[in-house]
This record gives C-alpha cells, sequence and structure tokens, in this order.
C-alpha cells in the first residue's frame, strides 16, 4: 500500500520565511514556517489522504497489526528550516528519559507545563541532512586546547579572565563542565556582555567563522549566555547531501538552512542557552557528555543503485536517501516506511506496481509488503526503522 500524506509547517519564531516555500515552488505564507512534521506523534500528526481523513496516529491505531503495520512509528521525519538560530540542547538516552519522566510524573507536573523537563520516556537521536547548498549548525564540544587558543583572542577583560580560568582544569571534560557550569548558572550579566562584546569584536584567521558566528547569535539574542556556550562548540557547516548524527549527551543547535530530519519519537528537550524558554541547568549538566569530540559527522553507505543509507546503527530509524535523476533507484524497506520528495516529480512504485507522483514536499506512507521501492526521476528521502543497536547509547 501506498498513500499519501501531508501536515502544516509549524510556525516556531526561528522559522524561514521563505526556505519551504522554495522547495515546494509556492508563494510564502508571510509567516515564519519552520518545520513540516510527517509522522504520527500528537504535537502534530499527519493527515492521511486515503478518503479516511484520519491523522496518521488515529490511521495507525486503526490498521495496527496489518500487513505489517505497527501501532505506533519508532521515528519522526521531519523538514527543518531554520532562518534563525534553534535553542543550544541536549537529549537523554532512554534510561535518563524513563527515569525523569517517572520522577516528574510522580511529582505531578503537567505534561504541558513550561519547565516540565521530560515529555515521554523515550530518548531522541537525531539525524539531520543538509538540502540547502549549506546548513550551519553547533554540534559537540570542541577540542580544548584549541577552544583556549580562541579565547586568548578576546583580550583580558573580567569575564575573559573568568573564562580562561574555568577552562584551565586538569581534564577536558572538568574545563568544559565547569565552563558551562558557570556561563550557565553562576556568570553576572556584566561577565557575559563582556565576552559577547570581545568576540563580536575580536580578529583571529583561524577562528574567524566562529567569531562571525558570535556576531550572528548575538544579534539573534542579545547578552544570552548561550552565545558564549557557543564558543565551546563545535561549528559544523553541511554541504548538501551531508549529515550529522546527534546521540544522548551531545550538545547541538542548528543555526541556519533547510534539512531533513529524522529523530527517535521523542520531544524531551532539555535548553542550554539561545532561548527564552526554560533552562534546568541542574538537569542539563546531568545529560550532558562533557568530552570533547570532533564534529559529528556522519558518512552515507551504498544501498543498491541510485540509493545510500544513513544509519548509524540505531533501532528505532535509518534514511534513504535515493538520487535518481532521469535513471532509476531502489530501496530495501525496513519496516513501515515514509517516502519524502524533495527535488522534481519523483514517482514511487512498490513491488505491487501500486504508484504515486510526489512533488518536493510530499510524501507517502508505504507498507512493508511494497519493498523494494522503486523512484524514478526526482530525489527522495526514505525514512524506515532502524538496525538492532550497536552501541550503548542506542540500548541505554
Amino acid at each position: 500500500m501506498l498513500v499519501e500524506i501531508s501536515n502544516t509547517p509549524r510556525d516556531y519564531a526561528w522559522g524561514s520565511a521563505t526556505l519551504l516555500a522554495d522547495l515546494e515552488g509556492r508563494t510564502p505564507s508571510g509567516s515564519p514556517e519552520a518545520e513540516v512534521w510527517f509522522g504520527d506523534h500528537p504535537g502534530s500528526p499527519a493527515r492521511v489522504h486515503d478518503g479516511s481523513d484520519l491523522t496518521l496516529d488515529d490511521w495507525l491505531c486503526a490498521h495496527g497489526g496489518q500487513e505489517g503495520v505497527p501501532g505506533r512509528l519508532p521515528y519522526l521525519l521531519k523538514l527543518l528550516a531554520a532562518g534563525a538560530p534553534l535553542s543550544i540542547q541536549v537529549h537523554p538516552s532512554k534510561e535518563q528519559a524513563v527515569e525523569g519522566f517517572a520522577r516528574e510524573e510522580a511529582a505531578g507536573v503537567p505534561r504541558d507545563a513550561g519547565h516540565r523537563n521530560y515529555k515521554d520516556d523515550n530518548h531522541k537521536p537525531e539525524v539531520i541532512v543538509a538540502l540547502s547548498e549549506t546548513f550551519t549548525a553547533l554540534a559537540g564540544l570542541r577540542d580544548v586546547d584549541a577552544t583556549r587558543r580562541l579565547v586568548a583572542t578576546l583580550g583580558d577583560g573580567e569575564g575573559v579572565r573568568t573564562l580562561r580560568e574555568k577552562l584551565g582544569a586538569a581534564s577536558p571534560a572538568a574545563a568544559l563542565r565547569e565552563t558551562i557550569a558557570w556561563l550557565l548558572g553562576e556568570a553576572e550579566g556584566a561577565e557575559i556582555a563582556q565576552i559577547v562584546e570581545a568576540a563580536a569584536s575580536a580578529h583571529s584567521e583561524e577562528f574567524a567563522a566562529e567569531l562571525d558566528q558570535t556576531r550572528t547569535l548575538a544579534a539573534a539574542y542579545p547578552a544570552d549566555p548561550g552565545i558564549v556556550v557557543a564558543l565551546l562548540m563545535n561549528l559544523v557547516h553541511l554541504r548538501r547531501g551531508e549529515a550529522i548524527f546527534v546521540p544522548a549527551g551531545v550538545l547541538h543547535a542548528y543555526v541556519a538552512g533547510l534539512g531533513v530530519e529524522i529523530m527517535a519519537a521523542s520531544d524531551n528537550v532539555l535548553r542550554g542557552g539561545l532561548t527564552p524558554k526554560h533552562i534546568d541547568v541542574a538537569e542539563l549538566l546531568a545529560l550532558v557528555d562533557f568530552r570533547p569530540a570532533a564534529p559529528p559527522v556522519l558518512e552515507a553507505r551504498a544501498a543498491g543503485e541510485g540509493a545510500e543509507m544513513f544509519a548509524p546503527g540505531i533501532r528505532d530509524f535509518a534514511l534513504a536517501h535515493v538520487t535518481a535523476g532521469g535513471r532509476s533507484g531502489s530501496v530495501d524497506l525496513a519496516g513501515l516506511s515514509i517516502a519524502l520528495s524533495v527535488s522534481g516529480e519523483a514517482t514511487v512504485t512498490g513491488a505491487s506496481g501500486a504508484s504515486l507522483t510526489l512533488a518536493p514536499g510530499r510524501a507517502a506512507l508505504v507498507t512493508p509488503e511494497e519493498s523494494p521501492l522503486t523512484v524514478s526521476g526526482g530525489e527522495v528521502f526514505v525514512a524506515m526503522p532502524g538496525a538492532e543497536p550497536r552501541h550503548a547509547e542506542a540500548t541505554s
């Protein structure tokens, strides 16, 4: 079975006024358009166009157990269009989510409360693939020696001196933990302002992009401590078709661009800056992996004719990318899947011979018996369940 699904854009303030409209070839709405969700998450379930007028969560409830259809999807597929920086954030592991959700349930914290940290008991690893020619992100904590070199370009104001002192701890992880704890919980507003001003006016050939990014963030979130936290993070410029994988504990923020995002079906977000929303510093510090590391770039592997697969090795999801152009490509499905067209007029055809032609921004639900799925023309991403986990994060 192939059936078209759709959804309307979420109008978060950081959304772009043009990126989604340009992808879909329509006139911009005039409002920020941040995300389109293709999934059954109750926050914004897709609508199924099979004559039933059901949302996807209700459709899965009605069809669960038939032809390999689960009662719930383990993943959520999105188009994400960042016109302004998103918050710096981190997601819990499965074990942390179960414990945190149970704790807040027992405490009677309403699930829709602004200060609630855990909306559900699931982890939220995620992958984003750039669709715009460049996609800018902050992902993971930079090597501390490099950060110390960056801070050395900021002069010798009071805030910078304290920042340099905090980064002087013996171990890299301890230095980063102590620094972030100070920035988010103890630093005076004047100290934050002094560091931001120093970074905005500094010059460095090695860190020119990071300092320029500071100016961008300061314009969007004046005097926010998250601007200084961002100075500790890897600045990543993805080219179209490149991806990063963000597992539990990795501090990150998407800054600008259009991408296809897939994640475990969860809404658990702990924020650490660049936001007016609630920040729970103690809980954030309990979740973040403070070990510095290179940007978490995820390489695709070949997955058949005209296809590649972004597969981080977790059971929740994998994301195939089929670029057929004037030819055709195919991909094997691992379960109930969603095919999303992002370029050209793409025709998706299942093993039964059923087919749909999808314009950019349109999607189809594909049941498992339609494997392999063939794509003719255009460019399509196919979300599906993933493999058994191969690392600790997926099972923790």
